[in-house]
């Protein structure tokens, strides 16, 4: 960092504490940049001498090591006993046969060449680490002299005037402000009067007296502030003794190391100097060698390059360690420059301190004087309102006189209006007397007005069931819905995936078939394409009818109470299964009701008390688990038999006494089977056997209602025993046929919808007998408030 960016850094604006009215606002400019500038300066300065020290550490362990190895290879060359030799000649005259004479001259220059060089590098090094040594001790000096200088600086002393002032200020407030009050209270009790006309001066007075109170506060609000501050300052100010007193802990610890790598240089240089001169003290050895001494003289050489390299590249560090301790010197420098600018700032500082508390001395007194004058001008405007206030004090007694009579008139007129409301009750009960009168009159009047209303609905109802009994009929009874399934994946996959059927788009009861090159139209009530969804081809089926049924029976709750039950059976093998049951193996036997209805029923069969749709479909859930299913090759999961899902109503009207009871089949027909396509052998092939028998069974009774016959094959099969009720009366009955549309499974297609068409020809008659008994017990048109009642069968092909 150079002189001028420390001035800049350093400099503070000292012409800025004139125009600040308040203590806060010097404190914050003139303290807080100027410790945390001496704190960061310190720190850094600390870092730089730890790193460079760490640096020179590094430097003196490589050369520690350089020596080292140039000793190793000195002991090595001298241990070989070949050194560097010095040829000289004799004299031809006293050597005549021309034999040369060696002499050891290899260890003795050698020695002079290594001995010197490091003898001047081990007095360097001591050198320079005696002077670090005392610039080390000179920083740490400045250290210490710059927190004592800290320590005792004037913030301490002001800080503790401030403290007494504040105190004292604190006390003339609470005893000024006891003082306005003794005067108030005094006043206020003078002019106790509520109906004085100067109240609100007196008023106005003590609201003013209020902001006065209110400007103490806060003037005591803003020296507790001022305090605040002050403590802060202070805990600022141990803050940068205790990082001074880390930092001089770090420069000791670093000293102590750098003594510590000081000592340890000393004893190698020791153990070296003596081993130089152990090898000194050594005898030279004498060899006389021929011509070889040429090639060890060669390798000395090469070692005393080496050595000369090695010198080499420490005069180079030795001048880079010089450069170090330059760059050093102007650091400290630098730093002495530091502590000049810091104690001059101090002196500014202190200087502020001395003026800003001459101001708020200065301010505290006009405030003091501000205070008294207000308060003298207050308690004469007080003592003049008073006098103005006795004076009107005998007009007011007047005016309470008139207003004692006016009082007495008042009190009379509120004896009377008590009297009137003590009265009040016995009037109030008369008059809902009265009106309980009336109420009644009106419901009896409402309540025939109902009674003939239901007659009329229940002769409606009679009606409309009728109405609807005679369209069904004319339509033919039994209605025939047909659902084309969509194209499966498989399917689609294969080469004949085209289909055979199409849609009218005018009229979606009609479906036409391309068989053989022929177009085969059949009429049906609705069709529906393969894209219908689930829930549209289902409208018609289960779930509208169960809605319905549980939407009918909350409406006739109020009068009319239906218990309804459900259960399931299964068709396998020409056997009768419980699927509720806990066995449902079990074999079940179909019988006529003992009742005299004429109905049929299942004796055991297990049945399920419900309230609500979801109900249903858990125990349909129940029994579908139970449910006979198989693989075949033309479905993995096919149906082995016929299921049916009985709900059965019973209502009966608290009011009339009636009862009503009717049933809804839901049945499930398993399809008819052709054994060379579905593969069935063994068990699954009597089970395709009993399905083929029972669905014939089925197409001769559709027959003989269609014909008409006077005897119907119902007992031919156990499917067609349990639909007899479903089949015959009044019963509404609807079939839904599902087909395929490729040509694959053509003619069991045809033969689908031609026997869907005789069965939309059917037109169900019932005996006089027959309907007799319906209209005796449940499906009666008098006595049915469902519309879902009677026999209801939805049998899907």
């Amino acid at each position: 960092m150079s002189d001028e960016d420390d001035s800049s850094f350093l400099s503070l604006p000292s012409a800025a504490f004139s125009q600040r009215p308040s203590l806060t606002a010097e404190l914050n400019e003139t303290n807080t940049p100027s410790q945390k500038l001496l704190i960061e300066t310190l720190q850094d300065k600390v870092c730089e001498f730890q790193a460079r020290l760490r640096s020179e550490e590094v430097t003196r362990h490589l050369l520690l090591q350089q020596l080292q190895q140039q000793h190793s290879v000195q002991r090595e060359t001298r241990g070989g006993g070949v050194g560097v030799v010095t040829l000289q000649e004799e004299q031809t005259s006293s050597r005549p046969n021309g034999v040369r004479v060696l002499q050891p001259a290899g260890e003795q220059s050698s020695d002079r060449l290594s001995c010197p060089g490091e003898e001047q590098l081990v007095t360097r090094l001591h050198t320079q680490v005696e002077e670090l040594e005392e610039k080390l001790l000179d920083q740490t000096r400045e250290v210490e002299r710059l927190r004592s200088e800290l320590g005792a600086t004037d913030l301490e002393k002001q800080l503790e005037l401030l403290l007494v002032e504040n105190e004292r200020l604190k006390q003339e407030l609470k005893s000024c402000r006891s003082s306005e009050l003794q005067k108030l209270d005094t006043a206020a009790e003078t002019c106790s009067c509520s109906h004085c006309p100067f109240s609100q001066d007196v008023e106005s007075l003590r609201r003013e007296v209020s902001r006065w109170e209110s400007q103490a506060r806060q003037r005591e609000r803003r020296l507790a502030e001022l305090e605040r501050e002050l403590l802060e300052k202070s805990s600022r100010v141990e803050t940068l003794q205790r990082q001074l007193d880390d930092s001089t802990r770090q420069l000791e610890e670093s000293r102590r190391r750098q003594e510590e790598t000081e000592q340890k240089l000393a004893l190698r240089l020791q153990e070296c100097e003596a081993e130089l001169a152990r090898q000194a003290a050594a005898p030279p050895k004498v060899k006389y060698v021929t011509q070889t001494v040429e090639v060890e003289s060669a390798d000395s050489h090469r070692v005393l390059a080496e050595m000369q390299t090695k010198n080499g590249a420490l005069q180079e560090q030795l001048s880079v360690q010089r450069q170090l301790l330059r760059e050093l010197e102007t650091q400290l420098h630098e730093s002495q420059r530091t502590c000049a600018q810091l104690r001059t700032q101090i002196l500014v500082y202190e200087g502020e301190m001395e003026r800003a508390q001459g101001q708020l001395e200065v301010e505290m007194q006009n405030l003091e004087e501000e205070k008294n004058r207000e308060i003298e001008e207050a308690f004469l405007r007080a003592e003049s309102e008073m006098k103005a206030v006795h004076e009107n004090l005998a007009g007011v007694r007047m005016k309470m006189l008139s207003l004692q009579r006016a009082l007495r008139t008042l009190t009379n007129d509120y004896k009377c209006l008590k009297r009137q409301v003590q009265d009040f009750p016995f009037m109030l009960d008369k008059a809902i007397t009265e009106a309980k009168q009336e109420i009644c009159l009106v419901i009896g009047e409402v309540s025939s007005t109902n009674q003939e209303l239901l007659r009329k609905y229940k002769r409606e109802m009679n009606l409309r069931k009728k109405c609807h009994n005679e369209l069904v009929r004319l339509k033919g009874n039994i209605r025939v819905f047909c659902r084309v399934r969509p194209v499966s994946q498989e399917e689609q996959d294969s080469t004949d995936a085209k289909t055979m059927l199409s849609f009218d788009s005018d009229d979606d009861a009609i479906l036409y078939l391309s068989n053989k090159g022929k177009i085969m139209t059949f009429e049906l009530d609705k069709v529906f394409p393969p894209q219908a969804t689930q829930e549209e081809s289902d409208e018609c089926l289960c779930l509208i009818s169960l809605r319905l049924l549980f939407s009918e029976v909350t409406e006739k709750a109020p009068d009319w109470d239906y218990k309804i039950s459900v259960s399931m059976v299964e068709i396998y093998n020409e056997t009768l299964r419980d699927l509720l049951g806990e066995n449902p193996t079990d074999k079940l036997d179909i019988k006529m009701n003992p009742d005299g209805s004429g109905q049929l029923y299942v004796p055991g069969l297990t049945n399920f008390t419900v309230q609500s749709p979801e109900d249903i479909n858990r125990v349909f859930e129940l029994g579908h688990m139970n449910r006979a299913t198989a693989c075949t090759n033309l479905n993995e999961h096919s149906s082995r038999s016929h299921a049916l899902l009985i709900i059965t109503v019973s209502g009966f009207n608290s009011a009339t006494g009636n009862r009503t009871q009717g049933k809804l089949n839901l049945v499930d027909l398993a399809g008819s089977e052709r054994i060379g396509k579905s593969g069935a052998e063994g068990s699954r092939l009597r089970e395709a056997q009993c399905i083929n028998k029972s669905l014939s069974a089925l197409g001769d009774v559709i027959n003989a209602l269609r014909s008409k016959h006077s005897h119907v094959p119902f007992r031919n099969s156990r499917l067609t025993y349990l639909l007899q009720d479903s089949l015959s009366g009044d019963s509404k009955t609807l079939m839904m046929v599902q087909v395929s549309p490729l040509p694959a499974n053509m003619s069991e297609s045809v033969c689908s919808l031609k026997f869907a068409q005789r069965v939309r020809s059917v037109e169900l008659s019932s005996s006089s007998s027959r309907r007799h008994e319906n209209s005796s017990t449940s499906s009666s048109p008098t006595h049915d408030s469902v519309e879902v009642t009677g026999e209801f069968c939805c049998c899907c092909w």
